[in-house]
């Protein structure tokens, strides 16, 4: 018999009026010798119930000072007692269950932990043309898919390719649209069936055919994007964003069409391109560039050029690093806030502007501590929010 159920039949004998002079004396002495009978009870329960069994024994204690009737003290006597096994019968359960979701929010400490802020990396999304997803970051190697004649394969460096199946390309195969998105804080790299290589920035998208058919090889994209094109002059290679679209025979180039930002920027590094403007007249909007040189085109659809534009700044995303040439703070800010997936609020003006280099792998914070060491910029982090003052 456990020792709390013979406990309860010596009280309700001694309550009854029918307890033997050995019970009652066995019951005053658990009683006078409590700790000996807590730690014969409880040994084995936690913490808790150990400071609730010296808590209810406190309480037995003042029910039983001299002044107290002798009636009331036999009562507190079983009341209290008959609680002690209630209580540790309780929390016998309580140690022997796991928490809950709620006993572990409460056990939580006050300050929640800080959010790691991590670099991006490659992550990128698939949208096959049925609309099914696949996220290519954890994706394994090999093959993904097919669509029509054509292969969907994830190489072991994590490039995406789409490969000719060996069979005959037809129209059928042009109708599978494809689309590749990456979301803030990633990257991704992808060779389109003709052999043209696309690396796609942080928040930025590409939509194409698996594979070219027709007169012409057509994409459409969002955000940043690198081509170096497969050269084919036969079939011009031509990518529209929203406010423009760039013609190519094969030619290496970037384009940054994020919508935060002023222009439109197309800056060309090898061979040569139009730049149109949908909805002109062709001999207003069209510009033809050479390698150095980078088009901006406004919100109102006008094109400035830049002849001896920083072609090294504006691919250094696709080498891994941030670079700088007198960039004011708010433009760098933009940058950040896409490769760290944060939200920048300001308070206060800064019109600041900056030269220098920043390897994308490092740390935002330590990023923000080299910028500080000007002395004219602070930033605060809470949470993934970045709070910019002078």
């Amino acid at each position: 018999m456990k020792l709390t159920d013979h406990l309860a039949r010596l009280i309700e004998k001694y309550e009854a009026g029918t307890a033997t002079p050995e019970e009652i004396a066995e019951l005053n002495a658990w009683y006078h010798s409590f700790d000996d009978t807590e730690t014969a009870v409880i040994s084995d329960l936690p913490m808790e119930s150990v400071q609730l069994g010296r808590a209810i024994k406190e309480k037995i204690s003042q029910s039983l000072r001299p002044e107290t009737p002798v009636i009331y003290r036999r009562n507190w006597f079983r009341a209290a007692a008959v609680v002690l096994i209630v209580v540790l019968g309780a929390a016998f359960y309580y140690w022997r269950q796991p928490l809950s979701d709620k006993q572990l929010a409460e056990k939580a400490p006050d300050a929640p932990l800080p959010i790691q802020v991590v670099p991006g990396g490659n992550k990128a999304l698939l949208t096959l043309a049925d609309g099914s997803t696949i996220i290519l970051d954890s994706a394994s190697n090999g093959l993904l898919g097919t669509q029509g004649n054509i292969k969907i394969q994830k190489l072991e460096n994590g490039l995406l390719a789409y490969e000719v199946n060996g069979k005959t390309i037809t129209e059928n195969d042009a109708a599978f649209y494809n689309t590749i998105s990456t979301p803030r804080g990633g990257q991704y790299k992808v060779t389109l069936s003709d052999g043209t290589t696309v690396w796609l920035n942080a928040a930025s998208s590409i939509r194409f055919p698996v594979v070219f058919t027709g007169a012409q090889r057509l994409v459409e994209v969002t955000g940043e994007t690198y081509f170096e094109v497969a050269k084919n002059a036969s079939k011009p290679f031509k990518v529209k964003t929203v406010n423009q679209e760039v013609e190519v025979l094969g030619t290496h180039f970037n384009i940054n069409a994020y919508e935060d930002e002023a222009t439109i920027k197309t800056t060309l590094l090898e061979g040569k391109v139009k730049v149109t403007v949908p909805g002109n007249a062709a001999t207003q909007s069209a510009r033809f560039l050479k390698p150095g040189q980078q088009s901006g085109i406004s919100k109102s659809g006008q094109i400035n050029i830049i002849n001896n534009a920083d072609t090294e700044e504006a691919v250094a995303w696709v080498k891994g690093r941030f670079q700088f040439e007198n960039t004011d703070l708010r433009s760098m800010l933009r940058q950040f806030a896409r490769w760290y997936d944060v939200e920048v609020e300001y308070r206060g003006p800064v019109d600041l502007y900056f030269t220098g280099q920043l390897t994308r792998n490092e740390q935002v914070t330590k990023v923000f501590k080299q910028l500080e060491l000007t002395g004219e910029v602070h930033f605060r982090m809470e949470g993934r929010k970045v709070i910019v003052t002078r």
